[in-house]
């Protein structure tokens, strides 16, 4: 018998197991689509509910390995979705279609959070607000700072990234806050900015700034209600501190 014709068994085979993989993953993925649709959210754990996302973007074949890597590596849902695009590539699996795929579903989370506070009295929706910035920041790799400009009923006019800066510092200049507030004919604002690092904890520079920022606004009749930083591992609020 020639090589060729002792190949063709071996082919058989190889192809049906492959038949017999596939066959396996669909079924896989409809127990999921099922349990997801009867259960809700709260009946996958984080791994299962990122393999369901992985779908759209590996249209073929297990996604549970690469949902597991991707836990292993960033360590939680939402750390894994904030992640930088060039730190998700770094994992074994992940291309360019699971990258848009992952930052998609962030853009809509944080759509989703923002509309659940704009054009609404901040003061009565404050836990809304921590949610939004969470959502936006806590996860981010270098600092930001954000302004929440308020109306004279507290509602929230504008929400607007002033400055990104380092993993450990951004500039903000207190004439720039000023102005933008007098722009948008603003009477209060929020001051929020991450800390990378996790630690929430207001440095000296945090709190000088932060002084600086609420005596010129008083000269102008411009209330800051407080300085909120973001962080993983939790948030602090200035005005709570009694720094404000």
């Amino acid at each position: 018998m020639s090589k060729a014709a002792d190949e063709k068994p071996d082919l058989r085979a190889k192809g049906l197991e492959d038949f017999s993989a596939e066959l396996t993953h669909n079924g896989h993925r409809e127990r999921l689509r099922e349990r997801f649709e009867t259960g809700g959210p709260s009946a996958l754990p984080d791994y299962e509910l990122l393999e369901m996302l992985l779908f759209r973007a590996i249209r073929r074949g297990d996604t549970k390995p690469l949902a597991k890597a991707l836990l292993a590596r960033f360590g939680s849902f939402a750390e894994v979705i904030s992640a930088a695009p060039e730190r998700l590539q770094e994992v074994k699996g992940v291309g360019p279609k699971v990258v848009s795929e992952l930052k998609l579903i962030q853009a809509a989370a944080q759509r989703l959070t923002r509309a659940s506070v704009i054009n609404k009295p901040v003061l009565s929706s404050w836990n809304a607000i921590l949610d939004y910035c969470r959502a936006a920041m806590a996860y981010d790799e270098t600092e930001s700072f954000r302004l929440l400009f308020l109306d004279k009923k507290n509602n929230l006019i504008a929400d607007e990234l002033q400055q990104r800066g380092t993993v450990d510092h951004t500039p903000v200049y207190t004439r720039e806050v000023i102005k933008r507030a007098l722009e948008l004919s603003a009477t209060a604002l929020i001051m929020v900015h991450n800390h990378p690092s996790g630690d929430p904890t207001p440095s000296m520079a945090d709190i000088d700034m932060t002084k600086k920022i609420i005596a010129a606004a008083e000269k102008l009749n411009i209330l800051v209600h407080d300085h909120i930083i973001i962080a993983r591992r939790g948030h602090v609020s200035f005005r709570n501190l009694q720094l404000i």
